[in-house]
């Protein structure tokens, strides 16, 4: 782990595992994805959301359209979202949120603790 990555570290019975921010940021854009009714992700600064998933060297630091803290053995996220024209955008968040926390603590096994989504648009069809 000679990296400067955040990990999610969850001690087990045969060892350690290490589960990076990147990997749990992959989980909730798949989620997101699948949600009705978001049309995109947003980012702060530029970059795009594949270009983080994807750990693109030219994705800068604090680009990121999920923003995850880690506290002990809690996971809080933002995820930044926009939504299509038509759709009622609290339902679409708390899908959202619903969607990304389901995501995670069944693939991670990571307990999340809160997911914030910030709307930040309305796009049009």
């Amino acid at each position: 782990m000679a990296d400067n990555k955040e990990y999610m570290v969850m001690p087990e019975e045969d060892g350690t595992i290490h589960i990076s921010e990147e990997v749990i940021a992959a989980i909730a854009v798949g989620a997101v994805r699948e949600v009705e009714g978001v049309s995109g992700m947003m980012t702060n600064l530029g970059g795009s959301v594949t270009d983080l998933v994807n750990n693109k060297k030219n994705a800068q630091k604090g680009t990121k359209a999920v923003k995850i803290e880690m506290a002990e053995d809690v996971l809080n996220l933002e995820v930044d979202i926009t939504v299509t024209y038509g759709y009622p955008v609290l339902e679409v968040a708390e899908n959202t949120q619903k969607a990304v926390k389901s995501a995670i603590e069944a693939m991670a096994g990571c307990t999340v603790g809160a997911v914030n989504i910030p709307v930040g648009g309305v796009t049009m069809a």
